[in-house]
């Protein structure tokens, strides 16, 4: 049976290929985004004392109210602000079941949605799965901000929200003061709604990240996603969350109850356990982040290839174009083909990340979410890319 018009234009996911073509070939994979170590003992002991205790049957489907509170203190420590858990906060799995159902729980057929190209691969799909249309506005090597006009521009009669990644994947920028500013008033002007994903909030290195959503009366008109698993390295479990004011989060429930109804329940009683961390765990963690950033980022300056430092999250992108300049396929693809057969370390082709894929195509995107142990293994088979590249 073939795959639903829809669906037909997306193919198998990026994700799937680059995994698959690594196995095969043996390859440190430093494409998807994910660790390859565990997360903290303290919150995997709370959901196996859940499970021996038996609180294992469905959740109700906004989350359990421990969790629940705990997002929502959580949000009252970074922001200030108060939240009622009971009607502003929705347990999804994982934060892409939380962009998935804010979505579908709002777009009704034809209406837009602007969103930042690259972008992560979901976002386009779900937002044609609900009947709606992409708007892309590109974020442009190098400094990968994105032009305020081109930004209004973008806006027509038929636009309902703008969809918001920040710190953002894949290109690691998080969108400063003026950027948020410039898309809050955008909203208010236009009456448009605001999709934040900030599943990388705690992964912010050389600049603060900042909801848009404690921009003054952009909580009225706000979904804000997140979740669990990069901040605590738990990325199988998949658990996010929604926070929005009480009618968006009809909305955002409305199609969650049938596309997932509830998550998985020991999971939610390690979530919130994980959320009461000391704030030290926090600085911890972007420390550790940081100096994987910068052995992966000094490495690849090194050996000579243009990047921009990212500012927070998991990913770094680099321009690949002086070494695959001897390769008979220019293109990220072949570039990535090539890294995993030759010098045997997979990457992303940031080029599936766009509507232009043009603008994609001379870049790579590596994962630095990686023990130091991967990514010394990883840098020195990089160390050979010359030699490997110069045999095509």
């Amino acid at each position: 049976m073939p795959v639903a018009q829809r669906l037909a234009p997306f193919g198998t996911t990026i994700f799937s290929e680059i995994t698959r073509k690594a196995l095969a070939h043996e390859a440190i994979n430093l494409g998807q985004g994910f660790p390859d170590f565990e997360g903290p003992d303290f919150v995997k002991d709370a959901a196996a004392r859940a499970m021996r205790e038996h609180p294992n049957q469905y959740a109700p489907l906004a989350g359990i109210p421990t969790l629940t509170r705990a997002i929502a203190d959580h949000w009252h420590a970074r922001t200030g602000q108060d939240l009622d858990p009971s009607a502003q906060v929705t347990v999804t799995n994982g934060a892409t079941e939380a962009i998935a159902a804010s979505l579908l729980g709002l777009l009704n057929p034809g209406d837009e949605v602007v969103l930042f190209e690259p972008y992560y691969d979901s976002y386009r799909a779900c937002i044609v799965l609900a009947g709606g249309t992409p708007r892309c506005v590109p974020l442009r090597w190098p400094d990968f901000r994105f032009d305020p006009e081109e930004l209004a521009r973008a806006i027509t009669p038929r636009t309902r929200a703008i969809l918001v990644n920040t710190p953002h994947n894949p290109t690691g920028r998080i969108f400063d003061e003026s950027e948020l500013r410039s898309i809050a008033e955008l909203c208010h002007r236009h009456d448009l709604i605001a999709i934040t994903d900030e599943v990388y909030e705690h992964l912010a290195y050389d600049a603060p990240h900042r909801s848009l959503a404690v921009l003054p009366g952009m909580g009225d008109r706000t979904i804000t996603i997140s979740s669990l698993g990069k901040t605590f390295s738990l990325t199988g479990w998949k658990i996010g969350w929604a926070i929005a004011p009480p009618d968006l989060t009809r909305a955002v429930r409305a199609a969650h109850q049938f596309l997932t109804f509830a998550v998985a329940t020991p999971l939610q009683h390690g979530a919130a356990a994980a959320l009461g961390a000391a704030e030290a765990f926090y600085a911890d963690l972007a420390k550790d982040f940081r100096a994987r950033r910068d052995l992966l980022c000094d490495a690849l300056e090194s050996l000579g290839f243009p990047i921009v430092r990212p500012q927070g999250g998991y990913f770094v992108i680099a321009d690949h174009t002086g070494f695959s300049e001897v390769l008979d396929r220019r293109d990220d693809l072949g570039f990535c083909d090539a890294l995993i057969e030759r010098v045997g370390v997979a990457a992303i082709p940031p080029s599936f990340f766009y509507e232009h894929a043009e603008l994609g195509r001379p870049f790579v995107r590596f994962a630095f979410c990686k023990r130091e142990e991967t990514l010394r293994a990883a840098i020195a088979r990089l160390e050979r890319i010359g030699e490997a590249f110069g045999s095509a």
